[in-house]
């Protein structure tokens, strides 16, 4: 085939051809060329006349079009703007004045910095200055907002501190009520359990769970989830541990609201002889913790009021270190387990911010492999409060530190199963209380806050990795988390400040919690406890 362009391009004639050869060439007045060759030829002048008319547009509309009359003006105006579009226009001297240090001076407020985006550009418009004095003028105003930022990211969260740290009016009030029905109601003094199943207590033919809390409310939800959703509820003891003070509400609350055929045995840490023999370590440390956390720290106002140039998120740290959680027996109790309970060879050690949705009987079936804790990874998450490893709570930057793996997998507290027989086989709890004195004797130089960090380190090698489904963690402190998804997990745990009793909490995800409360019930209605 051929193809015959006349030199006007005013005809087009096309031959049959006679091969491959003259189907892949084109005459063109009295030459022979490539069809390629025309190809890529015509398609770059069609690129070209494009190009052309879209910058004789906009200078049309710049009004400038008839400056240039020539090929080479064009050119010259085009130029400078394909080349100014790889280079930056932006004068040097504004990226010197925004990237020095920030001065004592810069920090202090000033009434001529501009408050808001429209009185910046009102100023400038109206004192058209040069490049160093926009980009001083841009500095301050940047500072003044990163200022602000600042302080309203620490004020959130130092009333999230205060809010998550306070005993709510309602909790309070049901305590109140209960120790005084406990102390005018005989049926509110029940032995728990009864005579008859006391045997149960120390039968490894049951399945044995542990609650360690002073929240009657809180533990209610707990033994009720755990029950309603167990198969076989009567092979169930739950030992429910509190302090002195909660004892009389949490027996009145139970003896009161029994969960039979279930085993409930509510029993004080002053009642337990171990605890009350001789010297206590963990009340030791307890009492170490709180002289070091209160001299090196001081109160939450004092961390706010002290700190001018450290990160908010450093702020809620030290904030955080300060919850009467990490310093309460009921936090450190679960390394004295093997104590105890002496008779037991296994317990499913629970927190009291968790809710069960499914029956937990069948962790009993999971082989420990010799190992003592059965504990949920925490570095499969996909961000970082859910991605956890050994760096996350250990300063490695510490020599007695050092010797660990950084990027170690860490694991949680909240729903772990204990290998009691296995436990007393080894130096866990001796190890526990030797890096809780290290730390002290260090100045909170290792670890900052919690109880587990020194776990991580003692039952270092002694961790059996079980299903994710057991323990879903973060509904206390990630709001993305879906209804849908949390459905699904067999435990999850509202670890974190946002706590499902608390006004702080996630409205979303509370109806998870707040279904296994009656509320109804006298106690709940007179404290006014309501459904959200």
């Amino acid at each position: 085939m051929q193809l015959h362009v006349s030199p006007s391009l005013r005809h087009v004639t096309v031959f049959p051809g006679k091969g491959v050869r003259e189907f892949i060439k084109v005459r063109i007045g009295s030459r022979w060329v490539s069809y390629r060759m025309l190809f890529y030829s015509l398609l770059f002048f069609t690129f070209l006349l494009r190009f052309i008319f879209v910058f004789s547009t906009v200078d049309t509309i710049d009004g400038d079009l008839s400056k240039c009359s020539t090929i080479g003006c064009l050119g010259k105006r085009i130029g400078p703007r394909i080349l100014g579009r790889m280079e930056s226009n932006v004068p040097e001297v504004i990226y010197q004045i925004l990237d020095e240090a920030i001065s004592k001076e810069e920090v202090e407020p000033k009434s001529d910095i501009p408050q808001t985006l429209h009185d910046f550009m009102a100023d400038i418009k109206q004192t058209t200055p040069d490049a160093k004095a926009f980009a001083l003028k841009l500095r301050q105003m940047v500072l003044l907002l990163e200022q602000r930022t600042r302080k309203a990211k620490i004020q959130e969260y130092l009333y999230r501190h205060v809010a998550s740290s306070s005993i709510p009016k309602h909790l309070h009030c049901l305590a109140l009520k209960l120790a005084n029905e406990h102390s005018n109601n005989a049926a509110a003094r029940l032995q728990l359990p009864s005579a008859d199943l006391v045997p149960t207590l120390v039968d490894n033919s049951y399945f044995h769970f542990v609650l360690a809390s002073d929240n009657v409310l809180a533990a209610s939800v707990v033994s009720k989830s755990l029950i309603k959703n167990a198969l076989r509820p009567r092979k169930f003891v739950l030992h429910i541990i509190t302090d002195r003070k909660t004892y009389a509400p949490m027996q009145a609350w139970f003896s009161l609201h029994p969960l039979a055929p279930a085993v409930i045995e509510v029993k004080a840490l002053h009642q337990f002889d171990w605890l009350s023999k001789g010297k206590v370590p963990v009340l030791e440390a307890m009492e170490k913790d709180q002289r070091v956390r209160s001299k090196f720290r001081g109160g939450s106002s004092a961390i706010v009021a002290k700190n001018n140039t450290e990160k908010p998120q450093v702020i809620a740290a030290k904030l955080q270190a300060l919850s009467p959680k990490y310093n309460s027996l009921m936090n450190h109790i679960r390394i004295h387990l093997p104590e105890l309970f002496p008779s037991l060879n296994k317990v499913v050690f629970l927190d009291d911010d968790i809710v069960i949705q499914t029956d937990l009987s069948a962790l009993w079936d999971i082989d420990m492999n010799g190992k003592v804790n059965g504990a949920v990874e925490t570095c499969r998450g996909e961000d970082s409060f859910m991605s956890k490893r050994f760096k996350s709570y250990l300063n490695f930057s510490h020599p007695l530190i050092a010797n660990f793996d950084p990027n170690e997998c860490a694991w949680a507290y909240g729903m772990n199963i204990f290998d009691l027989e296995a436990w007393r086989k080894t130096n866990i709890t001796l190890t526990y209380y030797h890096w809780l004195e290290q730390n002290l004797k260090s100045d909170l130089s290792l670890w900052q806050l919690g109880t587990l960090p020194p776990g991580l380190i003692a039952f270092h090698g002694q961790v059996h990795v079980i299903d994710p489904f057991w323990h879903m963690l973060g509904l206390g402190y990630q709001d993305n988390t879906t209804l849908s998804d949390a459905e699904t997990a067999g435990v999850i745990h509202f670890n974190g400040r946002a706590k499902p009793w608390l006004d702080i909490t996630f409205p979303q995800l509370r109806p998870l919690w707040a279904k296994y409360i009656d509320f109804s019930d006298k106690f709940i209605k007179g404290c006014h406890i309501r459904v959200s």
